[in-house]
C-alpha cells in the first residue's frame, strides 16, 4: 500500500518523503509544482493542492495512510478539513497529523488555534491518527544567522521561560517511523498525541551564549521586544503573519515551550539515538 505525504516540498516533508523511501515504503508525495519536487527514485509525484478538492481526491485514490502537514499560510485550517473530509471519502484509516506543542494552550495564535482544532475534528470523526506536536524548530534559526554574525545579537525573544527546540531532521524521521508503524499495523491504531522536543530547553540567553561559545566572540540576546519583532518580520511577510508570529513569542515568554516529564526518553527511545542539540545545529550552520 501507499503512503501520501502532504507538505512533501518543505523541511519537514522532505525529511519525512526520505526516511520513508529509506524503510522502503510505496510514497506518493502531493506538490504543487512537479518539476521542482526532486525526491529520490521510485516517489511518485502527484500535482495538486489542498483546496482543489479534484486533485485531491484523484491523489487520494488507493493510499493506506497519510500525512498531513499544512504550513503556516491564511487558509491553513480549511485546507486541513477539507483534507481530512477527502481522506475519511476515501477510506483511508491510517493519519500522521503534524500540529504544535501546546495548540491547546496557545489559544490566542492563530496558527495554533488552527491546528487544535483539527486535533478536534479528528478525535470528533474518529479517525485513527498519531497528532504530532513540536515544539519550535530551531532550523528556523537558519533565518538569523546573518544578524547573529554581523552584529553579534540573537534576535529572537524566546524569553526566558524556555524552549525545547527540536531539529526538523528528528521531526521527519519521528514521523516517517510513526507512519511506517501505522502503515504495517494488522488493524488501524487508536488516537496518540506525541509531544516533539529537543534534548535541552533554552532561553533567550542561552542560545546567544551557544552562538558566543561557536563563534568564539560575544553574542548577546536582544531581549523580549515581540513588538519589535513585528514590526520586523512585517517587511518579509504580510502582516497578519507578522502578528501571528509575535502573538507567539507573547506565549514564548508567558509559558515557553516545556517537554512534559518523559518525552525526551520516549523520542530517544523512538529513534534509536540521541537527539540533535541546538549546539549542533549551530556548529553545523556557523561552519
Amino acid at each position: 500500500m501507499t503512503i501520501l505525504v502532504t507538505g512533501a516540498t518543505g523541511n519537514v516533508g522532505r525529511n519525512v518523503v526520505d526516511q520513508l523511501v529509506k524503510r522502503g515504503a510505496d510514497v506518493r508525495a502531493l506538490v504543487r509544482d512537479p518539476s521542482k519536487a526532486g525526491f529520490p527514485a521510485g516517489v511518485e509525484v502527484v500535482k495538486g493542492d489542498l483546496l482543489d478538492v479534484d486533485s485531491l481526491r484523484s491523489a487520494f485514490g488507493g493510499i493506506s495512510t497519510l500525512f498531513l502537514l499544512n504550513g503556516v499560510v491564511a487558509d491553513e485550517f480549511t485546507q486541513a478539513l477539507v483534507a481530512l473530509a477527502i481522506a475519511r471519502e476515501a477510506g483511508v484509516k491510517r493519519i500522521v497529523y503534524l500540529s504544535v506543542i501546546h495548540s491547546d494552550l496557545y489559544v490566542d495564535v492563530p496558527h495554533f488555534a488552527g491546528k487544535f482544532g483539527v486535533e478536534r475534528m479528528i478525535e470528533q470523526m474518529g479517525l485513527n491518527a498519531t497528532i504530532l506536536r513540536p515544539a519550535y524548530f530551531m532550523n528556523n534559526d537558519i533565518t538569523i544567522k546573518d544578524v547573529v554574525t554581523r552584529y553579534g545579537i540573537y534576535p529572537m525573544p524566546i524569553g526566558a521561560k524556555g524552549l525545547a527546540m527540536i531539529d526538523a531532521r528528528d521531526v521527519g524521521e519521528i514521523a516517517a517511523i510513526e507512519l511506517i508503524r501505522r502503515e504495517r499495523a494488522d488493524a488501524p491504531l487508536p488516537l496518540t498525541r506525541i509531544n516533539l522536543v529537543g534534548p535541552d530547553t533554552l532561553t533567550g540567553t542561552d542560545a546567544a551564549a551557544i552562538w558566543t561559545d561557536i563563534l568564539g566572540r560575544p553574542i548577546t540576546y536582544a531581549g523580549d521586544d515581540t513588538a519589535g519583532f513585528e514590526q520586523n518580520l512585517r517587511q518579509v511577510m504580510p502582516h497578519w503573519m507578522a502578528l501571528d508570529m509575535r502573538l507567539m513569542a507573547d506565549r514564548f515568554l508567558t509559558d515557553g515551550m516545556v517537554a512534559d516529564a518523559g518525552d525526551v526518553e520516549r523520542l530517544t527511545t523512538l529513534l534509536g539515538r540521541p537527539m540533535r542539540s541546538y549546539r549542533d545545529f549551530v556548529a553545523q550552520i556557523a561552519a
